[in-house]
């Protein structure tokens, strides 16, 4: 069963993939800027997940959450460095 996420913000999808892109660059995936998603390809070969395009029906909860959490992980860790960064600027004289 295919879920279809829909962001509160009208036309932040775009800024969201272009931010996975740019964090999962900086982990040191190759990341197609046409298709940030397929990353999740590459860090599944990484973890050892045998993630394929189309049905992974018998793949478990456990090994999805595993590339789920290694990209959504490292995001949140930059959203909250960015934040800090922001912040220690904005208490500056």
């Amino acid at each position: 069963m295919s879920r279809r996420r829909r962001y509160l913000v009208p036309g932040a999808e775009r800024g969201m993939q272009n931010f996975k892109a740019d964090v999962m660059r900086n982990e040191g995936y190759s990341v197609n800027p046409a298709r940030p998603d397929d990353v999740k390809f590459e860090v599944a070969k990484d973890l050892g997940v045998p993630l394929k395009p189309g049905d992974n029906g018998e793949l478990s909860t456990e090994d999805a959450g595993h590339v789920g959490g290694k990209i959504g992980g490292s995001m949140v860790r930059e959203m909250i460095r960015l934040a800090q960064e922001k912040l220690a600027k904005r208490d500056q004289p």
